[in-house]
């Protein structure tokens, strides 16, 4: 199969068939995961066989391994599935089995490889008036000790809204701002890519906007609603981040999204499109508000750098940091959120290179929709939402957590109802 080729608008289409190419539509093993026992063979599985189990499970992620059976990531855990390990010969196999010619020819050149899989609904599930397709992986292909590993996360064909996800509503709120930049930060698994997709989901099914999305690879499929929707993808429909955000400037866009702010040029790009009187979304791989501001100024030579802090002082709207922790009464995963806003004393603190001070602006700014990542651990906890292990655990400061949520030291009871709150 070759990468997703989906025109915006449309739904997905299933990938063309020929030779090398995978069958229309692998069925999903009886009853899920096999019962424990004799480990079942790999030898010619196909990999769709294991995705279906990864959709019925709603696991979020599939790892194939040379010497390690495949394993799924169920609610934040690792879970060996009941088969034989692989061998080079079959991770090899199994991959290239749904790439074209191009991009195997592109992965031994590079050693890696991204692109999105469309997993086929098997015919016998299929339904009149559905799509043929049952769900979608972002895929990142690699070499490990010279062998091919993969991993292949799984993205929801609806996208979800701002509610269904428990994000704060504020979010709501920021997606409606006319101009400016908002971030959405946090480590890889954290949910960063979905958290976007609602609120520019919110954007198409109320304002009537352009939205570009320029994305590594395309995750969520979104259609033409209230708004015009156009999705661009590395590499298929542009050469790089920084080609296709100067071009969208000349594509009459409201709204800006990119994937990931990875070098100077793209950073740049980003605030200038937003001090240029544009909506930007844009992701980093950081902790928090104020390591967010400093990653994005230390990109720069020291000769810019007083330039930058002035430009994003002035444009900044939002720092959305995220985390992802499991649930204490059962299945699935919520969200915590760091938010700053940019209040005109966070913008003075990022122009005098006070960004250590943006914590306690944070903590005390409530009546401006603001919450600090502790703040919100205790609350989730508070509430029994999640376990005082994994708020302990996530947290920045543990003491100040504590006294937070009156514990005053080990063994304290947790929140009303609660046994304790750890974790079984």
């Amino acid at each position: 199969m070759q990468n997703e080729q989906n025109t915006p608008g449309m739904p997905p289409v299933a990938p063309p068939s020929g030779a090398g190419m995978a069958p229309p539509a692998a069925a999903p093993p009886q009853g899920g995961e096999a019962p424990r026992g004799k480990p079942q063979p790999l030898e010619d599985l196909h990999i769709d066989e294991l995705l279906h189990v990864v959709v019925d499970k709603n696991a979020s992620d599939l790892h194939i391994s040379v010497d390690s059976p495949p394993v799924i990531r169920e609610d934040g855990d690792l879970v060996r599935m009941n088969f034989e390990r692989f061998t080079p010969q079959q991770t090899q196999r199994m991959m290239y089995e749904i790439i074209s010619d191009d991009n195997v020819t592109k992965f031994e050149t590079t050693k890696e490889l991204d692109f999105s899989y469309a997993l086929p609904t098997p015919i016998h599930m299929r339904k009149e008036g559905q799509g043929i397709i049952r769900a979608r992986f972002r895929v990142n292909m690699y070499r490990d000790r010279g062998s091919i590993a993969a991993a292949f996360r799984l993205i929801s064909s609806r996208i979800p809204t701002v509610e269904e996800l428990n994000l704060p509503p504020i979010l709501k709120q920021l997606s409606e701002r006319p101009r400016g930049l908002i971030l959405v930060t946090g480590p890889t698994g954290s949910g960063k890519s979905t958290s976007l997709a609602a609120m520019i989901n919110h954007i198409n099914m109320n304002f009537a906007h352009h939205i570009i999305t320029i994305e590594d690879p395309i995750e969520y499929l979104h259609t033409h609603k209230e708004s015009i929707i156009n999705q661009r993808e590395l590499g298929g429909d542009t050469l790089s981040f920084g080609n296709a955000l100067r071009a969208s400037l000349r594509e009459d866009p409201d709204v800006l999204l990119v994937g990931e702010m990875r070098d100077m040029e793209t950073i740049a790009l980003a605030i200038t499109a937003a001090e240029t009187g544009h909506l930007v979304f844009a992701t980093l791989h950081t902790n928090n508000a104020s390591e967010s501001i400093d990653r994005i100024i230390d990109v720069f030579p020291p000769g810019q750098q007083e330039q930058i802090r002035v430009q994003l002082s002035n444009n900044i709207v939002a720092i959305i940091s995220q985390q992802l922790l499991a649930r204490a009464t059962g299945p699935g995963r919520i969200p915590a959120n760091e938010i700053m806003l940019a209040t005109p004393a966070i913008r003075n603190l990022i122009r005098e290179n006070k960004t250590h001070q943006i914590p306690s602006i944070i903590q005390t700014g409530a009546t401006h929709g603001m919450t600090t990542m502790d703040q919100t651990l205790r609350d989730l906890y508070m509430k029994g939402l999640i376990t005082l292990d994994d708020a302990l655990a996530r947290c920045n400061n543990i003491e100040e957590l504590k006294k937070m949520i009156n514990l005053g030291g080990p063994g304290a009871g947790g929140p009303p109802g609660s046994s304790g709150g750890t974790r079984r």
